[in-house]
C-alpha cells in the first residue's frame, strides 16, 4: 500500500468539492473556532508529539492549554530535531504528531511506508526565519550574503578559524556574483556553533544557503568536515553570546527570546542584493531571505481511533492554538494561508 500523503492545497480542493456536494461548506470563514481547550473533562488518552525543537514551543503551548481543559489525557511533546522526529518516532508509530521545521523527505516517507504508516497529513502552523547570529559585542560584521556563510562554514571551509581565512572562497563567488558577498571579511576569530545534522533548522540552511553553491563547486559534502552541532539551541546561544567574534544560527524565536544575550546578523538577498533585518514583518512577507514554513505531521490512522488526538488537533488549529504560535515567538500564517490549512484538516476528516 502506498503511503498517502496529503499537502493543504490538494485537502483544500477536496473540501471545495466536498462541500459542494454537501450544498454549503464550513461555517463562518472556514477556520476553527474552538477556543475552549477542544474535547470535554471526561476525555482520557495519551498523545506523543517529537520532532523539530523549533516547532517544541508551540506544541507545548498547545498542550498545555489543552490539558487544562482535558486533566484525562496526557500529551507528551519532546524535541529531539525533525529528522530523529521522523526515524525514530513518527515513522515507526511510536508518535502520533511529529514537529518538522521542513517538509517530509521521501526517504523518511519509505521508512513510514515500510512500518505501516500509510496514512499522513501535513499541516503548515507557521513561519519562521533562520536567524543568523553573532555575539553583541562583534562589531566587525553587521550583514553577509550567501557566498560569504558559504566561505565560512560550508566544506571549503574546513580548519579556517579566522573569518579572513574565507575571503579567497568569498571573493571567487563574488565575481559570479556579487550580490552573494556583503564584502571583505575581517581578520578576527572564527568561533562557529549551529544545530546538529538531526535538526530540521541545520537541514533547511544546508538546503537554502550551501547546497546550491557546493554543488556548483564540485563539493561532495554540504558543510565544514568540522563542524560539530549541537540539538539544544539554549547551548548554540551560550555558545554564540560568550564568543565575541562568533557565527552561527538558530530558529528565530530562539533568536527573539535571547535578544539581549546575542545579535542577528543581517542576511543579503542573492537577487535584489538588500540587506534584510529578520523581523516578524520580513518574515511574514518573505522579504527575509531564509524564511521558511513550521509544519505538524499527522498519523491520521491514529487520529480515526482516538477522539482525544482529533480533539487535540481541533484545538491547535483554533484561534487559541493558532496564536502560540506567536506566543512561542514565530510568525503567524496569514488568514488566507491559515484557512488552507483548516481546511487540509477538516477535508481529511470528512
Amino acid at each position: 500500500m502506498r503511503t498517502t500523503l496529503l499537502r493543504p492545497a490538494a485537502a483544500l480542493l477536496a473540501a471545495g468539492l466536498i462541500a459542494a456536494a454537501c450544498g454549503g461548506g464550513t461555517s463562518g470563514s472556514g477556520t476553527s473556532t474552538d477556543t475552549s481547550g477542544g474535547g470535554g473533562s471526561d476525555m482520557s488518552g495519551s498523545i506523543n508529539i517529537q520532532g523539530s525543537s523549533t516547532v517544541e514551543p508551540v506544541s507545548a503551548r498547545v498542550a498545555e492549554l489543552f490539558q487544562g481543559n482535558n486533566p484525562g489525557v496526557a500529551v507528551q511533546v519532546g524535541g529531539p530535531g525533525t529528522g530523529t522526529g521522523f526515524k525514530d518516532f513518527f515513522c515507526v508509530g511510536e508518535s502520533d504528531i511529529s514537529d518538522a521545521s521542513r517538509q517530509i523527505k521521501d526517504s523518511e516517507l519509505e521508512l513510514c511506508e515500510q512500518n505501516g504508516i500509510t496514512d499522513i497529513l501535513e499541516l503548515k502552523v507557521g513561519i519562521d526565519g533562520l536567524t543568523v547570529l553573532t555575539s553583541t559585542e562583534n562589531d566587525a560584521v553587521e550583514c553577509l550574503g550567501y557566498g560569504d556563510l558559504y566561505a565560512l562554514l560550508g566544506p571549503e571551509s574546513t580548519g579556517f578559524d579566522s573569518w579572513a581565512d574565507g575571503n579567497a572562497i568569498r571573493a571567487e563567488l563574488a565575481a559570479e556574483n556579487p550580490q552573494l558577498s556583503n564584502g571583505e571579511l575581517p581578520d578576527v576569530e572564527l568561533v562557529t556553533a549551529g544545530p546538529g545534522t538531526e535538526s530540521g533548522t541545520y537541514d533547511s540552511f544546508i538546503e537554502l544557503v550551501m547546497e546550491g553553491l557546493a554543488e556548483e563547486r564540485g563539493q561532495d559534502n554540504l558543510i565544514r568536515n568540522d563542524w560539530s552541532g549541537n540539538a539544544n539551541d539554549n547551548v548554540i546561544i551560550q555558545s554564540i553570546g560568550g564568543n565575541t567574534t562568533s557565527l552561527g544560527w538558530v530558529g528565530y524565536a530562539f533568536f527573539a527570546n535571547n535578544a539581549g544575550a546575542v545579535d542577528a546578523i543581517d542576511v543579503k538577498d542573492p537577487v535584489s542584493g538588500d540587506c534584510v533585518t529578520p523581523t516578524d514583518e520580513t518574515i511574514a512577507s518573505g522579504a527575509y531571505p531564509l524564511s521558511r514554513s513550521l509544519y505538524i505531521y499527522v498519523n491520521m490512522h491514529k487520529v480515526d481511533q482516538s477522539p482525544a488526538l482529533a480533539a487535540f488537533v481541533d484545538f491547535f488549529l483554533s484561534e487559541t492554538g493558532r496564536a502560540q504560535v506567536s506566543g512561542a515567538g514565530y510568525v503567524q500564517l496569514t488568514d488566507e494561508a491559515w484557512a488552507e490549512t483548516v481546511a487540509a484538516w477538516e477535508a481529511a476528516r470528512a
